[in-house]
């Protein structure tokens, strides 16, 4: 059994509480929670019985906990997951992991000199149409790819932003691309490969926030592949997509609903008789823009804890998420197309004169 901890009792810790303190999750369960503000600790510990702590200290010298889910403002997280390992415990952050490399660098380092592992959350990466796709990808039906393209179009009006007072801040919160799309953008890297360079322009449009509510961008992937992400919190009046697009010189795929959960196109030329059970079987919208992924994640954390396994999402692949995040606000602020990965152009090494 698998004892976690919740580090943050906001908005998203609804999602992780209900399914480790509701029992969801095999082989694991809640035992503690902890918020410096004392209602919010009090509200997730009485609904499900567990302890509630006030001070993270005290919070992390429990015994009792084996892995902490870190919900904390995302600007926080390097800071708590470093305090986590050195406390000896595994870590399960949501995203993004850092705002900032040096930060994910520092967290990773953390947790290899601990011998502790960090689970970064992409968890519509367990999404089951997505996983079908993965499949059909990794099938070699999609053939050459051609184009990827993310939607996110959802609505955060200004009462959302005002919940607390770090949202919306550079500090520790970002824009739209690092906040609500950053499991968008991380499923185009994931299906199209690495990205070679970034060019993307933003806009504050509706929201009173110091960040981005609004922004586009288009990519260049290694592979010759290209990429659209079209990203805004400022959909009226409610929210409308988060889709991923994979177009390839051999099939179509579209999957949309609130949080890429639902399929709309599903079309390769080389049918098979078990592409009218995918379509049939396995497209399911959510009933909010969290979907259903998270259980599958913590399935999946637990799994690799018990079970000594590699992480899908560790702190080396969130880190590439951040990498190329870091790179849309470059371009945003330079106006510029940034490049991701180095490409030797004079060295000789390894060159046959």
């Amino acid at each position: 059994m698998i004892r976690f901890g919740l580090l943050g009792c906001g908005r998203i810790a609804k999602r992780h509480s209900d399914l480790l303190g509701g029992n969801h999750i095999e082989g694991a369960s809640l035992v503690a929670v902890c918020d410096p503000i004392r209602a919010r600790a009090d509200a997730v510990a009485g609904k499900f019985g567990v302890a509630a702590h006030y001070d993270m200290d005290e919070f992390l010298a429990r015994k009792d906990i084996d892995a902490v889910a870190v919900l904390t403002p995302s600007g926080l997280h390097p800071a708590h997951v470093i305090a986590c390992a050195k406390a000896g415990k595994h870590t399960v952050v949501e995203k993004p992991m850092a705002l900032r490399l040096q930060d994910a660098d520092d967290m990773i380092r953390a947790c290899d000199q601990a011998g502790v592992k960090m689970f970064i959350v992409k968890q519509n990466r367990f999404n089951v149409p997505v996983v079908k796709a993965r499949e059909a990808l990794d099938a070699g039906r999609f053939g050459k790819l051609i184009l990827g393209t993310v939607r996110v179009r959802w609505c955060r009006d200004q009462a959302y932003y005002d919940q607390d007072d770090w949202r919306g801040t550079w500090a520790y919160d970002g824009g739209v691309l690092t906040n609500q799309a950053s499991h968008h953008v991380d499923m185009l890297e994931w299906f199209f490969g690495d990205v070679v360079s970034v060019h993307a322009r933003a806009a504050t449009a509706l929201a009173n926030i110091e960040t981005e509510d609004t922004a586009v961008a288009t990519l260049k992937f290694r592979n010759g592949a290209l990429g659209i992400i079209e990203a805004t919190t400022a959909a009226r009046p409610t929210d409308l997509e988060g889709s991923l697009s994979i177009l390839g010189e051999k099939g179509t795929v579209e999957i949309s609903g609130f949080a890429v959960n639902q399929i709309r196109h599903w079309r390769f030329v080389d049918e098979l008789p078990s592409d009218k059970d995918v379509v049939e079987k396995f497209s399911v919208n959510p009933p909010n823009v969290y979907g259903f992924g998270h259980q599958a994640y913590y399935h999946h954390v637990v799994d690799c804890l018990e079970n000594q396994r590699a992480a899908l999402v560790d702190g080396l692949e969130g880190r590439k998420s951040l990498e190329l995040i870091s790179a849309l606000y470059e371009s945003i602020e330079t106006g510029e197309e940034v490049a991701l990965r180095f490409t030797p152009r004079l060295s000789r090494l390894g060159v046959v004169s």
